[in-house]
């Protein structure tokens, strides 16, 4: 049995990008996971208030629900627990490219798992929103902005100016609210 240390981290969907220290799922064995289990199969292999941090990286658009695998990372995850994601963001063309591609978000996709939005009553869950990041495509790499703009700036880049100069990723990080 591995031992991943006092604080149990998750890496789901973790593929080819194992991190060391972490608790790496995916649903290939091929892949050597620790944990081998679909994404779509419910309850997720973990205890209630299990796992203290959680790391996403291009995963949640393959999964065939956008609710119901949040809500399970929320019921495996500690009271403050930490949430890094990192989705394809509409309107990029690389949120509708990959054919494996079942959901797509927006800026505020994950708004709406907030105590304060006003359309928050889809689930019971609450995260409190950390840090949102526009990340651009730029010469066949990721990377995030040079430039840390704040959230203001992001919406309005976003809202208004993403037809023509459309970020390529959004990366949220989030903390479990219990």
């Amino acid at each position: 049995m591995k031992k991943f240390g006092k604080m149990k981290k998750l890496n789901i969907g973790c593929g080819n990008k194992k991190m060391k220290g972490w608790i790496n799922l995916d649903s290939f064995p091929g892949c050597y996971p620790d944990v081998v289990h679909d994404l779509n199969s419910y309850p997720y292999p973990f205890y209630d208030h299990e796992i203290d941090e959680v790391y996403a990286d291009n995963i949640l658009e393959h999964l065939d629900d956008k609710i119901k695998p949040l809500e399970e990372i929320w019921r495996i995850c500690k009271d403050k627990a930490k949430i890094t994601i990192i989705v394809p963001i509409v309107p990029s063309i690389f949120a509708f490219q990959d054919p494996t591609h079942k959901q797509f978000y927006a800026y505020s996709s994950f708004d709406y798992f907030t105590k304060d939005h006003s359309l928050n009553y889809y689930s019971n869950i609450r995260f409190k929103i950390i840090s949102k990041k526009l990340i651009f495509y730029r010469f066949m790499k990721i990377v995030e902005p040079i430039v840390n703009i704040n959230e203001r700036v992001q919406k309005f880049f976003y809202v208004f100016l993403s037809q023509f100069i459309p970020p390529f990723m959004l990366k949220i990080v989030l903390e479990v609210e219990k």
